[in-house]
């Protein structure tokens, strides 16, 4: 009799659990770029995998390859019942607004953006100049040149805050050195055009620069590759980008979309999922830098132990890095 009840109750729990697995239909609309992008979109794409793999429950997905599909999809998503919406990227701003509106008890979460403020919406935003502002400090350590370089994506305000916190870094380092800065085009083709990163890259190269960071989506790839061909170094961005040019790819700054995009479904699933912005930096684990196997023998004790040092000044407030954000400035160039 016990044994029977047992298998009851073991029944009823799967059964439970197989139910709300199904009732349960999040989803993802990936921006341009392509979620194999191996920076921005496959960090979201990570940290959903993973969700998936330990909760055996699949989510919906469309990859936006034109403006106009955001709202498209979003608004399709929302017809076939799923919730909640993650949305990867400030360009689905607007259409998260809009669709949200007609959709008001369907939750949306949005990637790097906080100012919308509606019931369903929930903005997740990172401090993207403190994680910034530690590749740069590895970078004025690394150089030999005392000139180092950005290519940047899109030429949005959000970038520019990635360039400033370089920037702060760098010159925290060796307020001597030279920052050369380009922005790869000012439409969303920025985002997927290596070709013309690894040529901004070259330039750099060519005006004495021997480091050169990358916050341009798979444009960013491009750079990567020019400064393995050219025997310098780069600096990776969003996703770990070590493994892609390994010896040559001095570190990469870490934006932890992919723990981000996993906490969206998971706190949605568990019903701790609140509307309101999210901020993450480092004391959130939510930035950082990349140490592993693949650019171990490029950090030196020194270099360690210094950003190490720098990481736990900016936590406690001793040194503050700026935020272009904040006034659409950067104190240094």
């Amino acid at each position: 009799m016990k044994r029977f009840i047992s298998t009851l109750l073991l029944l009823s729990v799967v059964l439970w659990s197989a139910t709300q697995a199904m009732a349960f239909k999040p989803a993802v609309l990936f921006d341009m770029g392509g979620k194999f992008d191996k920076s921005f979109n496959e960090g979201i794409w990570n940290g959903l995998e993973k969700f998936r793999k330990e909760t055996g429950i699949k989510y919906r997905e469309f990859e936006v390859q034109q403006e106009a599909q955001r709202e498209q999809f979003l608004r399709k998503l929302a017809k076939r019942g799923s919730d909640p919406i993650l949305a990867v990227g400030f360009g689905q701003a607007s259409a998260v607004e809009k669709i949200a509106k007609e959709f008001p008890n369907t939750r949306f979460s949005i990637i790097d953006v906080n100012w919308l403020n509606a019931p369903n919406i929930q903005g997740i935003a990172f401090k993207e100049q403190e994680g910034s502002f530690l590749v740069g400090v590895l970078a004025a350590m690394k150089s030999e040149t005392g000139k180092v370089g950005f290519v940047g994506g899109m030429d949005i305000p959000l970038i520019h805050k990635f360039a400033c916190g370089y920037v702060q870094g760098v010159k925290y380092i060796n307020s001597g050195a030279t920052v050369y800065q380009k922005m790869t085009g000012t439409t969303p083709a920025a985002w997927s055009d290596p070709a013309r990163g690894a040529q901004l890259a070259k330039t750099m190269f060519d005006s004495g620069a021997d480091i050169v960071y990358a916050a341009a989506g798979s444009t960013g790839l491009g750079v990567l590759q020019a400064a393995a061909d050219n025997g310098k170094f780069s600096i990776g961005v969003d996703s770990n980008q070590n493994h892609i040019h390994p010896g040559s790819v001095l570190t990469s700054m870490l934006k932890r979309v992919d723990v981000a995009a996993y906490e969206v479904f998971k706190s949605a699933q568990d019903g701790t999922w609140k509307s309101g912005v999210k901020t993450l930096g480092l004391a959130e684990a939510g930035v950082g830098w990349a140490l592993d196997e693949h650019n171990a023998k490029l950090i030196t004790g020194a270099m360690k132990t210094k950003v190490e040092q720098v990481h736990k000044d900016i936590l406690s407030g001793k040194i503050k890095v700026h935020d272009y954000m904040s006034d659409n400035k950067c104190p240094v160039q």
